[in-house]
């Protein structure tokens, strides 16, 4: 069983703020999929960014993570029971749930443990989704290489070894479950240089490299995007791809 590392308790509340919305079309997809509408678990669910969607399509949802101060920052909901736990030992029923879900957030947890909890808690044909999205793009070329480089240089050494399943869409991992197809997806943002720079700033490599450096290293981006970025305070768009693997649990 893997340690829980806590990469984000200390920035809750800007994590709360500045992470980007799933589409709709990810959730109605799961929805209709779904052999019931009865009980959803989310997974590792932070703030509770992918819940409170699945809470508009399922009577009761509960939402689970590690961090007690990520849970705090989850708003109350009379379709959810939040809970701090671990996503390799849930504390829910055996065969129960009639969607698992993991967004942005299986590369933190044992996977293989949390794939045997999954097919524990599923119902039979209940859906397992896993998913996440990649370094954000943004529609003004210059900007989007200022963030690409931060990403992979300025910070990238300080992300943690978990990441490279984000990086190659989660393709290396094994789904002990039968595939089903999946509609392509995308993330859409209309975010200020003030929003993008927030964001960036949730990233744990960011985080990390502040610890380590005692310095924030979106300073002297901030300061680079106003070089490239007309208008600062006009939205503009950002983009990630989304990455998910769907999967039925036995019938």
């Amino acid at each position: 069983m893997s340690t829980f590392r806590d990469h984000f308790s200390s920035i809750a509340s800007s994590y709360a703020t500045y992470r980007p919305h799933y589409p709709a079309g990810l959730f109605d997809f799961l929805a209709e999929a779904a052999p019931a509408r009865t009980l959803a678990w989310d997974c590792a669910c932070g703030n509770g960014q992918a819940t409170l969607d699945l809470a508009e399509r399922f009577e009761h949802v509960i939402g689970t993570d590690p961090s007690a101060a990520q849970i705090a920052h989850a708003p109350a909901h009379p379709r959810i029971e939040w809970r701090v736990a671990p996503g390799e030992r849930s504390g829910i029923a055996s065969a129960t749930c009639d969607l698992v879900t993991v967004a942005q957030a299986l590369h933190w947890l044992d996977v293989d443990a949390f794939f045997r909890e999954a097919k524990r808690v599923a119902r039979p044909g209940g859906i397992v989704a896993v998913w996440g999205y990649g370094d954000v793009r943004l529609d003004t070329p210059d900007a989007d290489a200022l963030v690409r480089r931060f990403s992979r240089t300025i910070v990238g050494p300080y992300w943690p070894p978990q990441r490279r399943l984000i990086d190659d869409g989660y393709r290396s991992i094994t789904l002990p479950f039968r595939e089903i197809a999946v509609p392509d997806l995308e993330m859409s943002e209309r975010w200020t240089l003030e929003q993008v720079v927030g964001y960036i700033r949730t990233w744990s490599a960011t985080s990390r490299y502040r610890e380590v450096m005692n310095v924030d290293p979106t300073v002297a981006l901030r300061a680079s995007l106003l070089e490239v970025w007309p208008n600062p305070e006009v939205p503009r768009r950002v983009w990630w791809p989304l990455y998910l693997r769907v999967g039925r649990s036995h019938d």
